[in-house]
């Protein structure tokens, strides 16, 4: 499914990528028990599953505890609460777990129509582990554990008594703070939980300390059963090099207008934030498969509460760490805990491209793509525009943010949307609501992943410099529009930047390529020059590479007759998109769910409004595709230039 790894880089057995580590899984319960495929060794590697419902059941359900269930206790905990675990709560409103698996968990039999977040982390070293240990009440015990690499956060809760849940963080190493609690850090008393009831021992790469006075009843009472959870800051140990972080445990102080900004070195796709500094504030956790855009409101579950799932502003992702602003970070001080997005790079198109076709009836669609989709382009088919849905810049089901790409209008936010809280695919509530219930659609479904497709959202400063991604190769085609005002959605193949070059375009026009850039680097691994830079105008990028086998973004001469156009696929191309770049011509799109076998199989105009259903001229053939100017001559002009972007 994903690129092997180099035995050079880790000759113990390939790669490790956040992917084999961590997941966010969302579920409905059916009121029995499901199997949950994450992809997650979970059996043989041990580690821990943190369920919570997230909405309220329907017949007057109520949200549930949190349930933490791991392979060395097997038995529930509830961050919001002091239970033991024979009393901790695991119903069917709570969620929890049964058994783990090779490849994720199996469920509790979970209440019908609620809606359910997990959160599963495998133990492996430099990420996360799991200890057990009994008490002996004696301070400054040293407990061994196998992060392989000194702890960045400890969580420990006394599975056999009614107790808080200490936490022990690098940020505030000389002091604990409480999981079900909204306290404060306490440093006063620190001693005598992560000490030898005279002073802080700072953990090792090897054990933990643990105090043994009556205070530090909470991590060492004698003949008290522990489970402690380790997660590890900046140790590397990831991806092909072995050298990549995915896990950062840190601290910051926002300014007098709750500002501040979080350089982790990637953008997370999980984050757990508690202010330190001062009390009644909650332990705020959230993800981008819930909900987490780079702007407007955020779905927050929190730690130490039994609430259902709520909306927040203020914290933000954005593609190297995180931001914070508003009145509740004023002058504050934070300590956090966040986890690295997706860094595989795929091998395999179908798990993170997808064409679905739908006959709409006046019902909500639910389209199957058996990937979590990070951008969704619904297209009516018999005349109302592409529009662009996307994770990054915030849609559900019941609010959508819409751009159109035959449009220079500035984006819109809809009553009804897309619902990408899915892991397989989404609801589609818009086109239902807003094209009068039925019709044709064609939806082409992207997902976010290092040397394919990347996205990009940020606030113009006027400066036209470098702005960061995560695709980590060089970008070859770049598609770029602002969100809250008008204007062209500029294209650009910084391949073709030269002084004289023709290597821009306009993805809502039919105008032919000028000459936009003056040479330089304007595309690297890690940078972009944007094409606009207004500032104070808010924009969206959508990065795209050639990916072997999965994608290819390239170019052809036309021969005014037939061509085959060779991309590396093993198989065909089910998606192209084609642009002249040297005269006038539409932005032909064409896939495999609507049909690319014949010349007379449809395509749709990027940049315009109705699908022509006679005048193809594009079919996929081994390797790639076939461009044939018999039917339509403008997809084959002799002489034509032509830039194209295909998938496998």
């Amino acid at each position: 499914m994903f690129s092997a790894a180099t035995k050079s880089a880790h000759p113990a057995g390939g790669a490790t990528y956040v992917e084999d580590v961590f997941s966010t899984y969302l579920y409905t319960g059916n009121g029995s028990t499901q199997t949950i495929v994450n992809g997650l060794d979970l059996s043989t590697k041990g580690g821990m599953v943190w369920t919570k419902s997230r909405t309220y059941g329907d017949n007057g359900g109520t949200p549930g505890d949190h349930v933490l269930w791991d392979s060395s206790v097997q038995s529930p905990l509830n961050s919001n609460t002091t239970n033991a675990a024979a009393n901790s709560n695991a119903t069917s409103t709570s969620g929890g777990v049964n058994s783990f698996t090779s490849t994720g968990f199996v469920s509790k039999s979970a209440f019908s129509g609620a809606n359910y977040c997990t959160w599963s982390f495998r133990k492996q070293p430099k990420f996360f582990d799991v200890v057990t240990y009994t008490g002996d009440g004696v301070a400054g015990r040293a407990i061994a554990h196998n992060l392989g690499s000194a702890p960045g956060m400890i969580i420990v809760k006394c599975t056999s008594s009614v107790t808080n849940w200490p936490v022990y963080h690098r940020g505030i190493a000389n002091s604990y703070l409480t999981l079900n609690s909204t306290d404060g850090n306490s440093a006063a008393t620190a001693k005598y939980y992560w000490g030898d009831d005279t002073t802080v021992i700072t953990p090792t790469s090897t054990n933990f300390t643990v105090g043994g006075s009556t205070v530090g009843y909470s991590v060492n009472g004698a003949g008290q059963t522990y489970v402690a959870y380790l997660f590890a800051n900046n140790a590397g140990g990831f991806g092909l090099t072995g050298t990549d972080n995915v896990i950062t445990c840190g601290s910051f102080t926002a300014d007098g207008s709750g500002n501040a900004t979080i350089n982790l070195g990637y953008e997370p796709q999980w984050v757990i934030v508690k202010c330190s500094s001062n009390g009644s504030t909650q332990w705020l956790m959230l993800d981008t498969m819930r909900g987490w855009p780079t702007d407007g409101n955020v779905q927050e579950l929190d730690a130490n509460l039994f609430s259902a799932e709520s909306y927040t502003s203020g914290i933000y992702p954005r593609a190297t760490g995180f931001i914070t602003s508003g009145g509740n970070f004023t002058n504050k001080t934070f300590i956090y805990m966040a986890i690295r997005r997706p860094m595989k790079v795929p091998t395999d198109a179908t798990t993170v491209f997808s064409p679905n076709v739908a006959t709409l009836t006046g019902s909500a669609n639910t389209v199957t793509t058996n990937f979590p989709v990070d951008l969704a382009i619904p297209f009516y088919r018999q005349g109302f525009y592409a529009n662009w849905f996307d994770r990054l810049r915030g849609d559900s089901q019941s609010n959508g943010v819409r751009l159109r790409s035959a449009s220079t209008a500035e984006e819109v936010v809809t009553p009804a949307g897309l619902g990408f809280d899915n892991n397989t695919g989404y609801v589609d509530n818009y086109d239902r609501t807003y094209v009068s219930g039925t019709g044709n659609y064609v939806y082409w479904n992207f997902s976010r992943r290092p040397g394919f497709f990347d996205e990009v959202c940020y606030t113009g400063d006027g400066t036209y410099g470098n702005k960061n991604h995560n695709l980590t190769v060089a970008p070859e085609l770049i598609i770029s529009k602002a969100r809250n005002s008008t204007g062209d959605w500029y294209t650009w193949l910084p391949s073709l930047n030269t002084s004289s070059n023709p290597d821009t375009g306009y993805l809502n026009s039919t105008a032919a390529f000028f000459n936009y850039f003056s040479g330089g680097t304007i595309a690297t691994s890690t940078t972009f020059v944007p094409a606009e830079d207004t500032a104070s105008t808010t924009y969206v990028a959508y990065l795209f590479a050639t990916c072997s086998g999965v994608s290819k973004v390239g170019s052809y001469t036309g021969n005014g007759t037939t061509q085959a156009i060779s991309c590396g696929f093993t198989g065909g191309a089910r998606f192209v998109m084609i642009k002249r770049t040297d005269s006038t011509s539409d932005w032909f799109v064409y896939d495999t769910a609507r049909g690319m076998t014949t010349l007379v199989d449809p395509y749709l105009p990027m940049n315009g409004v109705t699908e022509t259903a006679t005048l193809g001229s594009v079919t996929t053939t081994a390797g790639g595709f076939t461009v044939n100017a018999s039917v339509l001559a403008a997809i084959n002009v002799s002489g034509g230039s032509y830039i194209f972007l295909a998938i496998a």
